[in-house]
């Protein structure tokens, strides 16, 4: 059947506007409003990696431009307005989103049991009442405060020792919350003693979660496949948004779009049915740096079907064989992305490596300048006292 076109243009700015870039960065970055800028995404990755700022700080920073590390901090420890728990990675979520995620739980309980008796060493299960136990009795704790008699591995980033596990294991399944994070250490205590009455008491059943991860996922992204409003929350599997897609349609409450890529390929998806007629404001012409791992570009294949912007964090990629720096940051102007840049901070300076624009965009005076107008900016956001360039920058 012939569906409308959603042409590549529009797709964009309803994408953008979606992922809250198509504005300037105001507000204040803190208390209600930041609540509300992280329920508009439905939830922002946590990552430790920091040459310049952490993942999250920096997605929150590049649409909230008087946003501080704090801020989050304080929604997630005293304010309780989010939660931390588990999407495609770990992730700060609106509270208000904790009784869906009961069906994380019991699902993830079931799989990390079988999955982890192969994968992490000694028998964690076996540690689990050990270390609720100390929790109930002693208060919250961390990771290190556990299974002390127990050898640490040297494997990497997984070699877990067995309690160490039992915690991961116990906070994936929904008998233990994150408390708060010490640095980036969590700090574990029992959910009934983190997470307010009102969001444990409500326990929707499996097709309520269904419904609202779904939905949820379809006003986030605008249009979508059901695949990808499967991946979205990373909730329900990619057969029971297939069921709730072919449902909704059938009931008239959804819509079959192709939806037009920067190379003019169609790809069928769903959106609401207004989807073709609201009106939607272009993005102000502003420039940005994201995060490697903003909600925006999370989906590598899609932004680049919409955007023709290819990007891959090159961290397994050895240094002589990088065509950028392992870890670069996309740089959007307007709605479209304009290219990617090297940039750390070093104590109170931010040195900026190199700037690779994107084919077909070219850096006049006027763009460079906007450019270092947005550095400026983010050495304050980062605390740095200057940025310094190194000789030949904008490649």
């Amino acid at each position: 059947m012939t569906a409308p076109i959603l042409t590549n243009t529009r797709a964009r700015h309803i994408f953008l506007e979606r992922h809250g870039l198509t504005s300037r960065p105001s507000g204040p970055g803190k208390g209600a409003d930041l609540a509300a800028a992280i329920d508009d995404l439905g939830f922002v990755q946590l990552d430790s990696v920091n040459t310049f700022a952490r993942a999250h700080d920096l997605i929150l920073w590049s649409r909230r431009q008087q946003y501080r590390p704090a801020a989050l901090q304080n929604l997630l420890h005293r304010d309780r307005q989010v939660f931390e728990h588990w999407t495609h990675d770990a992730a700060a979520i609106p509270i208000a989103s904790f009784p869906h995620w009961r069906l994380r739980f019991q699902r993830d309980e079931a799989r990390l049991a079988n999955r982890w008796k192969d994968e992490r060493r000694d028998d964690f299960m076996s540690k689990t009442e050990e270390v609720l136990r100390r929790i109930s009795d002693d208060g919250p704790c961390t990771s290190g405060q556990v299974g002390k008699d127990e050898s640490r591995g040297s494997g990497g980033w997984w070699d877990w020792h067995p309690s160490k596990t039992a915690l991961e294991f116990l906070w994936r399944s929904g008998q233990l919350s994150v408390l708060r994070r010490d640095g980036f250490t969590k700090v574990y205590d029992l959910t009934e003693r983190v997470i307010p009455d009102a969001f444990r008491a409500h326990q929707p059943d499996t097709q309520d979660t269904i419904e609202w991860c779904c939905v949820g996922a379809l006003d986030r992204l605008g249009f979508a496949t059901s695949g990808e409003l499967a991946a979205f929350w990373d909730n329900v599997t990619p057969a029971e948004a297939k069921a709730w897609c072919a449902t909704a349609l059938a009931d008239n409450r959804i819509i079959e779009v192709d939806v037009e890529g920067v190379d003019g390929k169609l790809r069928r998806s769903f959106a609401w049915p207004e989807v073709m007629d609201r009106p939607v404001a272009a993005p102000v012409s502003r420039l940005r740096i994201l995060s490697p791992f903003d909600p925006a570009l999370r989906d590598r294949k899609r932004a680049e079907r919409l955007f023709g912007f290819h990007y891959r964090i090159e961290i397994f990629v050895p240094a002589p064989q990088r065509k950028y720096g392992y870890y670069v940051f996309p740089v959007i102007e307007g709605g479209r992305l304009i290219g990617r840049i090297d940039m750390k901070r070093d104590r109170t300076v931010l040195t900026v490596t190199a700037f690779w624009a994107e084919p077909g965009v070219r850096m006049g005076g006027g763009r460079i300048k906007a450019l270092e107008v947005e550095l400026d900016r983010a050495a304050v956001f980062g605390g740095c006292e200057e940025v310094r360039y190194a000789a030949g920058w904008v490649r």
